[in-house]
């Protein structure tokens, strides 16, 4: 068993989060053709697996070119969402000044990228495992930490998480409609219509490409389509909810409490993301698959570079925390999604330690508790710098 991270003075975490810059700007000064290569090669694949299987759902006759066409359907999917969608809505690739790799891109997905801009890039990544203000702890349906107070409304998890791992991709489209606001009072039904109009819209796209005009091209064959683009949506969303959940949720993460992030410095900033992230062992298509969210410990201390770069950087990483005495979480597949489902159960539960807690301060933000503002991305981009508190006003 890997032994907790050593605790580290200021001046530790501040020279921990140097050598990370330094290792960051490293890599800014080598992006180029390959990695612009490396993300047009996987749209390419994407587009033509697409293709494919629409094709072969189509025109197709009898169970093979069913289960091979929506499997490639499915794969299509799968890269748009990970290794495509969410890393160019990062702004992976903005550096480039290429307007089909800039972050406004929208994906094949029910969420709308602008809500997904908000409740991911600025909310998770920003206020990442901090009880009470990151709201992908638990997706704000589970207790995966004994940090968690427990409901009686938890007993229930173990199906909820089935039903969201079935229906993910409608688990995060309405993620920023803050549902749990509205029942809590803490939200109107204005405001909610207000929120709705982003979902509502791309949502209904989807319904509509998916389950009208697609099968309605295929004539004869329209319940064979409507049946592939169901399967191909449900193996999205099935490997979509493993990665990110083994990525955030296995043994070894750990969640943070208000206070504990106070005048956090940029250093501190590298090791809340560093304690509140796993990675997934596995090879380069693996990796692809993922989005490279396999190496969700690289992606949380870099979210804007290239995804593609984490494998090479992992190592190195890594040996920065072993001097550090920082723990680096990393296992295969079946053992982080054994603890996923392990802590989903065990958690339904009441009990569990919690750490003691002081009163948090009165102010509702987390003062320097905000994701870097990161420069722009290039040769030239220096080392970004902690920004200040996020405007209480902000959506």
């Amino acid at each position: 068993m890997t032994p907790p991270s050593r605790t580290l003075t200021r001046a530790e975490a501040d020279a921990f989060g140097r050598e990370l810059d330094a290792l960051r700007a490293e890599v800014l000064a080598d992006l180029g053709q390959r990695d612009v290569d490396h993300i047009r090669a996987v749209i390419r694949v994407a587009h033509r697996a697409e293709a494919a299987g629409r094709l072969m759902l189509h025109f197709g006759l009898g169970p093979v070119s069913f289960v091979l066409g929506s499997g490639a359907l499915g794969v299509a999917k799968i890269l748009d969402n990970m290794e495509i969608g969410h890393n160019l809505m990062h702004g992976q690739y903005a550096w480039t000044r290429d307007p089909a790799l800039d972050a406004s891109y929208e994906w094949d997905n029910a969420c709308d990228g602008g809500d997904w801009r908000h409740s991911h890039n600025f909310e998770h990544h920003t206020f990442t495992n901090i009880l009470g203000k990151d709201r992908d702890v638990g997706y704000m349906f589970l207790r995966i930490s004994p940090e968690q107070r427990w409901h009686p409304h938890h007993l229930s998890q173990p199906i909820v998480a089935m039903l969201l791992a079935l229906n993910f991709q409608w688990g995060v489209a309405t993620h920023d409609l803050r549902l749990d606001e509205l029942i809590a009072g803490k939200q109107t039904w204005a405001q909610l219509r207000e929120r709705a109009r982003p979902f509502l819209r791309k949502a209904g796209w989807q319904l509509l490409k998916d389950y009208v005009v697609f099968p309605a091209l295929a004539a004869g064959n329209a319940p064979r389509v409507v049946a592939g683009n169901l399967v191909a949506n449900l193996t999205r969303n099935l490997w979509t909810f493993a990665v990110i959940f083994c990525g955030h949720f296995p043994e070894g993460v750990r969640l943070f409490h208000r206070d504990e992030v106070v005048d956090e410095s940029r250093g501190q900033w590298y090791l809340r993301q560093l304690a509140g992230s796993a990675n997934i062992e596995g090879g380069p298509r693996f990796h692809v698959m993922t989005g490279h969210l396999s190496h969700q410990i690289e992606h949380h201390l870099f979210p804007d570079l290239p995804a593609s770069r984490y494998p090479e950087m992992a190592p190195r990483v890594r040996e920065i925390c072993e001097r550090y005495g920082q723990r680096y979480c990393t296992g295969s597949f079946a053992r982080q999604f054994g603890d996923v489902l392990g802590k989903i159960v065990r958690f339904a539960l009441p009990g569990g330690p919690r750490r003691a807690v002081r009163p948090a301060p009165r102010c509702e933000r987390v003062r320097s508790g905000e994701a870097p503002r990161l420069a722009p991305l290039g040769p030239a981009a220096s080392p970004p710098a902690i920004g200040a508190c996020p405007s209480a006003s902000a959506r």
